[in-house]
């Protein structure tokens, strides 16, 4: 998870100043708009970090991942006049937002005050760590990793809105419609596979509140049916497509099938890799069933034969 963790800091510096140093240059228009989010995004950021240390609650960036998106993608869609294509990317987004908001609300990521709330299982085993123990340690990572990192991947995986500037009065085409498609149908998919986790973890606490046997499928602890049975993490592998998905947009407004905007996609799979390799390991120590089901159901694909 560590090396994970350090190959996305590296990332984030060198690849964005490798893209957009090989892309064609961007327009004073688009400039603009961008510089006026990587002001928004810093003091985001920020404010994340002093809540997070001040509250002990680390999870101040999950709140906002589900947020920010749509506050970006308004922003980039605004800025260029409400050209139709970066409307629909916007519209979308807030689509994606809203539905990921609520399912984070649904678990308790949520309170009326708005820096409570459960923080993330996985920061407190994190916490845990020799390398990240310790108040200062503990906190360079809240900054650096989980404030500034993931605020700013959230604003890299949103920047097909800034590059589709470039097809600005431009009518829609094939590629556009496929990719709303897509993006729509890996929603649906993202929120088949969401729900069938909280019927299951409802269901599972709800009979250890009730002091009853766990048996059946909730012995073994974790979900294997429905979208599960076919790959472990199957939103996860939503969420990854849909900012692939999303990337599209930037290729139908260029023309360019590689283009600068690929890096935020990029990094976010390099993330959810990193990601569903912390979680495994600890569901792999939760659950003696967990080994097999790794051998049997593939990660983010379906294994075949």
């Amino acid at each position: 998870m560590l090396k994970t963790i350090l190959l996305l800091l590296l990332g984030l510096v060198v690849l964005p100043l490798v893209a957009w140093h090989s892309d064609a240059p961007l327009s004073l228009e688009q400039k603009d708009m961008l510089f006026a989010m990587l002001k928004l995004y810093a003091a985001v950021a920020f404010l994340c970090f002093v809540i997070g240390e001040l509250t002990r609650n680390v999870s101040q960036v999950d709140k906002l991942w589900s947020i920010m998106p749509i506050v970006y993608t308004w922003y980039f869609a605004w800025a260029g006049g409400f050209d139709a294509r970066m409307t629909l990317m916007a519209a979308l987004a807030t689509v994606w937002g809203l539905r990921l908001s609520f399912n984070f609300w649904r678990r308790g990521g949520y309170s009326w005050i708005p820096w409570a709330g459960e923080e993330d299982y996985r920061w407190s085993v994190l916490r845990k760590m020799p390398l990240l123990s310790g108040r200062l340690r503990w906190a360079a990572f809240n900054l650096g990793f989980i404030c500034f990192y993931q605020q700013g991947l959230i604003l890299l995986f949103t920047l097909p809105a800034v590059m589709a500037w470039h097809g600005k009065g431009q009518p829609l085409g094939w590629l556009d419609y496929l990719a709303a498609a897509l993006f729509l149908g890996l929603v649906v998919m993202e929120t088949i596979a969401d729900q069938q986790q909280w019927n299951y973890q409802t269901e599972k606490y709800r009979r250890i509140a009730a002091k009853e046997p766990l048996t059946g499928d909730y012995a073994k602890g974790f979900l294997d049916k429905g979208l599960w049975a076919k790959i472990r993490h199957p939103n996860y592998a939503a969420e990854q497509s849909i900012w692939l998905v999303f990337y599209l947009f930037s290729v139908a407004a260029t023309g360019r099938w590689l283009n600068g905007a690929m890096v935020g996609a990029v990094l976010l799979l390099i993330l959810f890799q990193g990601s569903a390799d912390f979680s495994e390991k600890i569901s792999e120590e939760k659950y003696p069933a967990y080994k097999d089901y790794i051998k049997r159901v593939g990660r983010f694909f379906p294994k075949l034969g």
